[in-house]
This record gives structure tokens, C-alpha cells and sequence, in this order.
């Protein structure tokens, strides 16, 4: 909903001005150079931008950041997770939300958290370890998921996206079953990338368009899947593993002097 109303409390913020990266000599530089994200305090000091609790609790209420309202926190934070996607009202309209920014904090992932805790597997009381299950986990359990939701202290924010499609890091508008998020830190963006994986779905030739929180790593990629329900499923029970094989211009790594 684009404004709150009953049954959609959870609001969907966009990106806060006093979201910014820190001044050179304000803050330590990342390992990749760049300044981390923050915010300037009522003093001047540069200080870590608020984490997902302090959202939740209220911290940017107020402030004219709503884009919009959703029924159900735990959806919010897959969407989040994923980066971009869509909200339905109940008139059957349909906002579409792509990326703005993160907070600056270090994502953390809850499925791992609950394998740590015993609660993803197969035998009595546990979940799969997919989207799904651990979607209804949080439902089942509403204050403990609430509690592991809040220990993935990263925050993104969001804008409304005009595109028919998510737009990735590349700023084009990323393809269903052609797109992967990669680390380009190992992977330059535009890379085609042929993935071999114990999953057929996802086995074959992919493009790197974009980037994730999440996505750290030489071997560590995120396959897009568009939208509809087909997709969720797909991409909610999504885990393989095997090799990926990164195609380069002939003579690169020569030129490189690799």
C-alpha cells in the first residue's frame, strides 16, 4: 500500500539523506578503499548508520522516508534479502521496488543462525533450510523470529523502480534465468560466467550484472529468476554447488601478466 492503512503496518523506507560515507580521515577505509557508510551525529562525528532494530523500533518513523506499507514484516526481509521486488495491494496494483542502499552494516545470514541452532533439517520441529522454510518458522514462532531477523543487523532501503524489471549494479535492467549476482572483486561485471552445478536448473550460461551483500567471494553466485510464483519457488529452495568458469577476451590474462 502507498499509504498505511489497517493490516499494513510495516513501512517500506527509501534511502535517508543522512545515509553517506565518511569523509576522508573520519573513519577507517574498507579493505576495498572505500570510506564505510554512516551518518553524522548532532556533534559532527561520524557514526555507523542505525541497524535494522533501531529501524524497527522507530528510529526513522517520522521522517517522511515511507514509499510504502507492507502486511508482513517477514516478507519485507526476504525482499530486502533479494534486493529488489514487487509489493500487491489488495486492489491487485502493483508497486515495483528496486535497490537504493544498505545501512552499512554486515549482512548476516538467519538460515545459517538456525542451522547453528538445530532448527534447519528433516526430523520433528525443524524447517528446510529454503526461503519457505524458514518463512514459516517466523510465522510459527513470531517473537523468536522477530528476535532472528533482528540479528541480520544490515538494512536496505528502496526506490520505487519505473523498469518492468529489477535494474542490477550495472544499471540495466536485469534478465530471469541470463542474470547472476557476482563478488567483482573477482568477477568483473558484464563477465559471462558458465556455472556447473549439481542443480540443473541453474546449470549453464549466465551474465554477471550484479552485486549482493551476501555475494562475497571467487565462487560465490546468486541466480535471478524474475517474479511470479514460479520464480519464488525456484528461487526460494535455491542451492547448488559445483565449479564456476569465467570467461575472458582471449589474451587477457596474458596482458594482465597472469
Amino acid at each position: 500500500m502507498r499509504t498505511h492503512q489497517p493490516g499494513f503496518d510495516v513501512p517500506v523506507y527509501g534511502v535517508p539523506a543522512d545515509l553517506v560515507r565518511a569523509r576522508p580521515g573520519d573513519a577507517q577505509p574498507l579493505p576495498d578503499g572505500r570510506m564505510p557508510l554512516g551518518r553524522y551525529d548532532a556533534n559532527g562525528q561520524f557514526v555507523p548508520y542505525f541497524d535494522r532494530s533501531q529501524i524497527e523500533d522507530g528510529a526513522l518513523a517520522g521522517k517522511g522516508l515511507e514509499i510504502a506499507w507492507a502486511a508482513d514484516p517477514a516478507e519485507l526481509f526476504f525482499l530486502q534479502v533479494q534486493g529488489s521486488g514487487r509489493l500487491r495491494a489488495p486492489d491487485g496494483s502493483v508497486i515495483r521496488l528496486g535497490y537504493g542502499a544498505v545501512n552499512g552494516w554486515d549482512y548476516t545470514g538467519i538460515g545459517t543462525i538456525m542451522a547453528q541452532q538445530g532448527l534447519i533439517g528433516t526430523g520433528p520441529g525443524q524447517y528446510p533450510g529454503s526461503m519457505q522454510g524458514i518463512l514459516r518458522y517466523i510465522h510459527d514462532h513470531p517473537a523468536e523470529g522477530d528476535a532472528l531477523m533482528r540479528q541480520n543487523r544490515s538494512y536496505v532501503f528502496f526506490r520505487e523502480n519505473p523498469q518492468p524489471s529489477a535494474v542490477g549494479a550495472m544499471g540495466v535492467p536485469v534478465s530471469p534465468r541470463t542474470t547472476v549476482a557476482a563478488d567483482p572483486a573477482f568477477v568483473p561485471l558484464g563477465a559471462p560466467v558458465w556455472l556447473r552445478v549439481d542443480r540443473p536448473q541453474v546449470s549453464g550460461l549466465w551474465v554477471a550484472q550484479d552485486t549482493g551483500g551476501a555475494i562475497k567471494g571467487p565462487n560465490r553466485f546468486d541466480s535471478f529468476w524474475g517474479a511470479g510464483a514460479d520464480a519464488r519457488l525456484i528461487a526460494g529452495g535455491m542451492s547448488a554447488h559445483g565449479q564456476a568458469l569465467l570467461f575472458l577476451p582471449k589474451g587477457t590474462l596474458a596482458r594482465l601478466g597472469l
